[in-house]
């Protein structure tokens, strides 16, 4: 009928409005969008769409010369894309702590290994016959743990008879330790003091009590040698490794010299006139039982 308004469609809308709509709709239904006609395909292409989402998945600020943004994150997604899910949060937790590092412990910034590539990770787990969890995968492609030098990444603890501290192991020597024994079956070490021996593994399935992907230090049951009882850090590595970093960066763990040590700083302190005392504490593992239950803690007390 003449004179009859046309119905209203989103293909019709302007640009601007449409470009607005493609903003808020993540990679995939981007490109979902660019299947649907000739001129969504074009709008889909827009720069400044996909600099958004490079930024957003990959935090990637800079872009290359002669390379577009949607190139940019077609290469980074053919690399990283089955980590895209938990890229970010990981690579900003890194950032984080390079940057503390650098600041505050230029000596153990040096000590961190680039990142593995897919074949090391590919032939790690053939050799062990089991499939990393993911968000480890991710960690080690951004950097490969640490060299077994020095103090270690993952913090220390000091009493009068006994220095721990406990490196970040790269792929190729936690391999190595990986356990098929019965009690500490389809564990994968983490961390490991070169002084004392002790040892922080993540599950790699469900056995013995544990969840693939917790994070752990093994405990002897001292009433059943048959059982391996373990001390629980972390649900899943991204858990355990971004709470640490935290703790890390937001100075709740004292630094000495640039050694990082785990006495946990609760902000309490106590006051008698012009004394003022604070004390922080640090759990000792290596120390304690679940059965029979004995925990034993180490405190730093400062005046």
């Amino acid at each position: 009928m003449a004179g009859s308004p046309v119905p209203m469609s989103i293909h019709l809308l302007p640009v601007d409005p449409l470009l607005h709509v493609f903003s808020f709709v993540d990679f995939r239904s981007l490109a979902r969008c660019a299947q649907v006609c000739r001129r969504f395909r074009h709008l889909a292409e827009h720069e400044t769409l996909w600099k958004s989402h490079c930024r957003m998945c990959w935090l990637l600020e800079q872009l290359p010369a002669r390379q577009t943004w949607r190139g940019l994150f077609q290469d980074t997604y053919r690399d990283l894309g089955r980590y895209v899910t938990v890229y970010a949060p990981l690579k900003r937790t890194w950032l984080d702590l390079e940057e503390f590092l650098k600041n505050h412990c230029p000596s153990l910034m040096a000590t961190l290994k680039g990142g593995a590539t897919e074949q090391m990770l590919h032939a790690v787990e053939e050799k062990i016959g089991r499939i990393l969890p993911e968000d480890l995968r991710c960690s080690l492609r951004i950097h490969n743990g640490q060299m077994l030098k020095g103090t270690g990444l993952m913090g220390s603890v000091a009493i009068s008879y006994h220095h721990r501290s406990e490196c970040l192991l790269d792929v190729e020597t936690a391999m190595q330790g990986y356990s098929q024994q019965r009690r500490l079956i389809d564990s994968l070490p983490l961390t490991f003091c070169t002084r004392t021996g002790l040892t922080q593994y993540i599950a790699l399935s469900d056995v013995g009590g544990r969840a693939r992907g917790n994070v752990f230090y093994h405990s002897p049951n001292q009433t059943d040698s048959e059982i391996c009882d373990a001390f629980l850090t972390g649900r899943h590595f991204s858990e355990w490794f971004m709470e640490y970093v935290r703790n890390v960066v937001g100075r709740k763990y004292p630094l000495i010299g640039e050694e990082i040590f785990r006495y946990m700083e609760t902000g309490n302190v106590a006051r008698t006139g012009s004394i003022s005392v604070s004390v922080s504490t640090a759990f000792l593992p290596e120390f304690s039982f679940i059965h029979p239950p004995h925990y034993s803690f180490s405190y730093r007390i400062r005046s």
